[in-house]
Formats: C-alpha cells, structure tokens, sequence
C-alpha cells in the first residue's frame, strides 16, 4: 500500500525551462565572445560543435556543474579564462534560472489535495552551486512546509540521483520501506530508473507544458501529463 509520495522538483513541480533556455544562450554567448577574442574560434556554430558534447558528458554523469562544464570548455581550446569570470557568470546563470522559475498551475492544489492522505517528501538534484535548489524553494514556502523530507542529492556528500542513496536517505526520514512509496519526476534516467532501481514505484511526469524531446523509452510505469492526474491514478493503480 502507498503511504507516501515523493517528488522530483525542477520540471516536475515547477517549471524552470524559460530560465535554463535563457541562462544558456547568456552564457554561451559570453563564453564565444571571449573565445573569439582571443582568437580561439570563428564561429558560433564551431563553439557550438565543441560546447554541446562538453555538456553532455557532464549530464550523462549527472553533473550539472556550470563551472566546471566551462572550464571544460576553455581547456578544450588550450586557455583559461580571466580570474573569476567564470564564477561571475555562473551566479548570473542561477540567478537567471531562479527568477524564472514558477509553480505548474496546478502544483498547490493537487500536492494539498495529496497530502489529505499521503505523506509528501522531495528529492532533488543540486544544479552544480550550493544551495541553489534550496533558494529556488524558498520562493515558494507554501509548497516547502507540505514535505516531511526535503534531500538536495548532489550536495553534503549525497550522491546525485539516479544513485539509490538519496531514495534510501528520504525513506529512512518519513520512516517507510520503498514498497510503500512512489516517486514521481519528469527525467526517464535519473527519475524514473533511480526510483525503480531504489524499489520504489514511479510514475513519469511529462508535462504538456514543457517543450522537450522526451526520449523514446517504451514505458512499463504510469505516464502523465498533469500533475492533477496524480491523485485519481495514485487511486486507481496503486492500491
């Protein structure tokens, strides 16, 4: 029997894609700019060629360290970047990505709805800064007082998701084995195969609200596409 309900929070509670969209292109321009400077690049579709590999590497290792991705970057084309300038320009990211965050429409009421009869936890990857999740939670109090357990994976010595530790940790704070819980998040790698991997039930989260290329998984778990379709599933398919 499902007693609690564990959440996912960037894209699966609020929606952070504007922010991320707009973080990027500031901060790739800011970094080409530099680069062709100093005559290290000629195009932006060259950077480009160069910079989203980079980038994906670090994600496929659930790293989503901005810093370091750039660094990556400059050592890619043998030169280092001016003295905290690539510092500078990850605080301006995440200040960017949490002024452009905001609740899905729906969030407050399902999770209130939810917590009439479950109880509700969060598990979060950090985004690569300290306490970064933490502060985008902050600007929504009301949504933060409705978990018993709040774990920023990534951070104090806490593995990133899809790792099982931060599942395990959660659990152990709302004082539930993983058979007796459900985790839903947008990301079919770190969400969905980290909860299942942890033994815990999943449900897949894709948004109608978020343009994404969501990957061609055949899913074998519950899919929706709302969160206010949660507590009418929750009902119906896991009894």
């Amino acid at each position: 029997m499902i007693k609690a309900v564990i959440f996912d929070f960037g894209q699966t509670l609020a929606n952070s894609a504007e922010g991320f969209k707009s973080a990027e292109k500031q901060a790739q321009q800011s970094i080409f700019s530099d680069l062709q400077n100093r005559e290290q690049v000629m195009s932006m579709d060259e950077f480009m060629d160069a910079y989203r590999p980079i980038r994906k590497r670090f994600h496929d290792r659930s790293n989503f360290s901005r810093l370091q991705i750039w660094q990556d970057v400059y050592r890619h084309y043998d030169c280092d970047p001016a003295s905290g300038r690539l510092e500078k320009w990850e605080r301006r990211y995440w200040e960017t990505v949490e002024t452009q965050t905001s609740l899905f429409p729906e969030a407050m009421h399902t999770l209130t709805q939810l917590a009439e009869n479950y109880i509700l936890a969060l598990i979060t990857n950090s985004q690569g800064q300290t306490s970064t999740q933490e502060r985008r939670l902050r600007r929504f109090p009301g949504l933060a007082r409705l978990f018993e357990s709040v774990v920023v994976a990534g951070e104090s010595g806490i593995p990133a998701k899809p790792a099982g530790r931060p599942f395990f940790l959660c659990l152990d704070q709302i004082g539930l084995k993983p058979d007796a819980a459900v985790y839903v998040g947008d990301d079919w790698r770190i969400d969905v195969c980290g909860a299942r991997d942890a033994g815990l039930s999943a449900v897949w989260l894709k948004h109608h609200a978020v343009k994404r290329n969501w990957p061609n998984e055949r899913a074998d778990i519950p899919v929706i596409t709302a969160l206010d379709q949660l507590p009418k599933l929750l009902t119906a398919g896991f009894a």
